[in-house]
């Protein structure tokens, strides 16, 4: 790979897929998004910073990012599911339209308008990847639960996206590779307050996590675009 993107590189995953990817291609230019630039940066790694929430602001970053050859890989790991006086809610007593607004503008506006500017901007020459964290919440199928009801409306949004974006790409770019990924529970912020009562064999550090997507991306060819895949490469019901 010559040209590798991350999109919310300063988060946990995001910082990991970043360090995973610039280890596993030493010679690609790797360019890493986030609203503002981590403490820690990596040698060799291009940071720079991006308001997501303008949309001037992610078309500039995609020019930014392809000014010398087309993507390789790009991976979206933004992603909201808690914040200071807003949690998921447990019934519909908790439904609000500001809750909702919110997690769909971060889970799936956001996202969708990165597609926007980034997707077309993938190489055409060769099989290229386009990975968007998602979320088995975000799955109708395998809800068994219930609950969650903006977070999960969002990240089922987000996979019609995917979905639509794949079979829109793959009309003049037969080569794209363009999935949601679940990373298993990642030890994060996002995570923290869910873990009681969780293995601890079954949560991940970012590292990890970032290591297995990575993999499962790998291991995908363009006949499975538009699909969703958990960790360990199963696909997930849409």
């Amino acid at each position: 790979m010559k040209t590798i993107a991350i999109i919310g590189s300063s988060g946990a995953l995001g910082s990991a897929f970043t360090e995973r990817l610039s280890e596993l291609n030493p010679n690609a230019t790797v360019h890493a998004f986030s609203r503002q630039k981590p403490h820690i940066q990596l040698r060799g790694v291009n940071y720079h910073c991006m308001d997501y929430q303008k949309e001037d602001a992610i078309e500039a970053a995609a020019a930014s990012a392809t000014s010398g050859e087309p993507l390789d890989m790009v991976i979206v790991a933004t992603g909201l599911l808690h914040e200071e006086n807003m949690r998921p809610e447990k019934s519909l007593r908790e439904l609000s339209a500001k809750k909702f607004q919110r997690l769909f503008e971060v889970n799936t506006v956001i996202p969708a308008l990165i597609a926007k500017h980034f997707l077309p901007r993938l190489n055409t020459d060769t099989t290229s990847f386009f990975g968007f964290l998602s979320a088995r919440a975000g799955s109708i199928g395998d809800n068994q639960m219930g609950g969650w009801y903006a977070y999960r409306a969002a990240k089922a949004a987000l996979n019609m996206v995917i979905k639509n974006a794949a079979i829109e790409i793959s009309r003049r770019n037969k080569k794209a590779v363009i999935v949601g990924l679940y990373p298993g529970m990642v030890d994060s912020e996002l995570s923290k307050p869910f873990q009681r009562g969780v293995p601890a064999e079954k949560i991940f550090s970012p590292s990890f996590a970032a290591q297995n997507l990575v993999s499962v991306m790998a291991s995908l060819t363009p006949e499975q675009s538009g699909r969703f895949f958990d960790w360990d490469g199963q696909e997930v019901l849409p």
